[in-house]
């Protein structure tokens, strides 16, 4: 079993004990999420911590868009319960990188992969994906990657 399931299961029973709510309806999503991507396909898998961090980011990312929508239909409480699942899974998923950061890597892709103009979006995306996964949101890298080539 990886270190970081392994570890979602350890902080389950602690926040069951003190009766964090919001916490323990957080991590088991957080599991069951993850039980289901074990067993989905033709065979039951165990994911490595990678593969969790990714899960756990899409969780994130669901958590981020569900409170997005519910402060754009006037429903506060339900995005404030969404905000508050999000930065749960937060504790548990990489450094996110600062603005500086992403761009630098950004810009290096740049160089190295000679792209002018934003039609040259894609190969950098492809390029710098791995390098920032799940340590940066798509959205973020994608603004950063089409600034940075519309100043080009």
């Amino acid at each position: 079993m990886s270190d970081l399931k392994e570890r979602l299961r350890s902080d389950l029973t602690t926040a069951m004990k003190s009766r964090d709510q919001v916490r323990v309806a957080t991590l088991r999503m957080a599991l069951s999420a993850i039980s289901a991507e074990e067993t989905a396909g033709e065979s039951h898998r165990e994911l490595s911590d990678d593969e969790v961090v990714t899960v756990l980011g899409r969780e994130s990312k669901k958590r981020r868009e569900s409170a997005e929508a519910f402060d754009g239909a006037g429903r506060t409480e339900l995005a404030e319960r969404e905000r508050a699942e999000q930065a749960v899974l937060t504790d548990y998923l990489p450094t996110q990188l600062s603005d500086e950061e992403l761009a630098s890597i950004v810009s290096a892709v740049i160089s190295e992969t000679g792209a002018a103009g934003p039609k040259q979006m894609g190969p950098v995306m492809k390029a710098v994906q791995p390098q920032v996964a799940g340590r940066a949101d798509g959205r973020r890298v994608s603004a950063e990657v089409k600034r940075q080539l519309s100043a080009s």
